[in-house]
């Protein structure tokens, strides 16, 4: 478990100027095109009364800094999955968790159309709970069903089931235009009062994660040896899932579901920094951000003027990587 200690000191202080660039690059990006000196203006002198300081203020500025959110989120989501689990292809696209988020978010507009920001969360929440049980508790009865390849496949099947579910619920009660957001995952809807209201959840779910990082370090060498250093394994993977449920759930309230994220950036930050998930957690959250941010910047000219969705983009990517991977590792764990 060496540390490539550079690598650690280089993401951590290179992200500044990286996040600034990747929000500057996003806030360019649109139909309207909007320039440097324009961006600089609104930032220092906001004019309320003029267009492009009020795209920039409401629109631009908000879903940069969605993505970065998002990204960061469920890129540390997938860091906690994949070495609690010691599953190299655990994520929460991949495991259940942000389809049954978007399950019970589909139920709720059905049956809570006029729901505050704050329920919305906590639903969404509950639906992240909902998926891990149900993919966790039928990969305990499968016989070695939570080996890497076969928990992918039931957490791929129980996603799909969520997901059409999700889908003819809506059709049938005739609420598919508002949860087609959720479906194609458009940062540029984002509700910026439900992202005001996740920030509190947001910095508990981040604080609790990089709490359990040597936790999870240790997990990851495996269960008799986390025993033999004292630790308490239930307690951590309770607290680890908690900590995932939360972020995911906020994502998918945020942006609706995204795949891949998850699932990337952990293995490419493990690359650079080792598998000290001291490091792993927060240098996957600020990776996560910064590539969400640029996919999205990337969805405005696969098709411009008009936008591609944003999981298009992390599909093109993220697929080729999961079949690289099981390729690569067949059924074996953690590394």
């Amino acid at each position: 478990m060496q540390s490539k200690k550079s690598f650690h000191y280089i993401i951590l202080i290179c992200s500044p100027i990286a996040i600034l660039l990747a929000i500057f690059l996003s806030v360019r990006s649109g139909s309207t095109n909007i320039q440097t000196g324009q961006i600089i203006s609104a930032i220092t002198d906001y004019d309320s009364n003029n267009i492009t300081d009020h795209i920039i203020w409401t629109s631009r500025l908000p879903r940069a800094l969605s993505s970065l959110l998002v990204g960061a989120l469920l890129a540390m989501s997938g860091a906690i999955m994949q070495g609690m689990t010691r599953n190299y292809l655990a994520s929460p696209s991949i495991l259940g968790v942000a389809d049954g988020a978007g399950f019970v978010i589909t139920l709720a507009f059905v049956f809570l159309p006029s729901m505050t920001s704050l329920k919305m969360l906590v639903l969404s929440f509950a639906g992240a709970a909902l998926g891990a049980a149900i993919v966790f508790g039928i990969a305990s009865l499968v016989e070695n069903g939570l080996s890497p390849v076969k928990l992918a496949i039931i957490g791929t099947i129980i996603g799909n089931f969520f997901s059409s579910l999700s889908a003819i619920i809506a059709s049938y009660f005739q609420v598919s235009q508002s949860m087609s957001f959720w479906y194609n995952a458009r940062l540029n809807q984002v509700n910026n009062d439900v992202l005001l209201c996740s920030l509190p959840f947001v910095a508990v779910g981040i604080m609790l994660s990089l709490i359990l990082s040597n936790s999870i370090s240790i997990l990851s060498l495996g269960k008799e040896t986390s025993i033999g250093l004292g630790q308490r394994p239930f307690l951590v993977k309770v607290l680890a899932l908690f900590s995932v449920m939360l972020m995911t759930g906020i994502s998918v309230s945020l942006v609706g579901k995204i795949g891949f994220i998850g699932l990337i950036v952990p293995h490419i930050t493990r690359f650079f920094v080792g598998n000290n998930y001291k490091w792993v957690i927060p240098c996957s959250g600020i990776i996560g951000g910064i590539f969400l941010t640029i996919c999205d910047v990337i969805s405005f000219y696969i098709n411009y003027p008009f936008e591609t969705p944003i999981g298009v983009v992390t599909s093109i990517i993220g697929v080729p990587f999961f079949l690289y991977l099981i390729k690569k590792k067949g059924a074996k764990g953690h590394e």
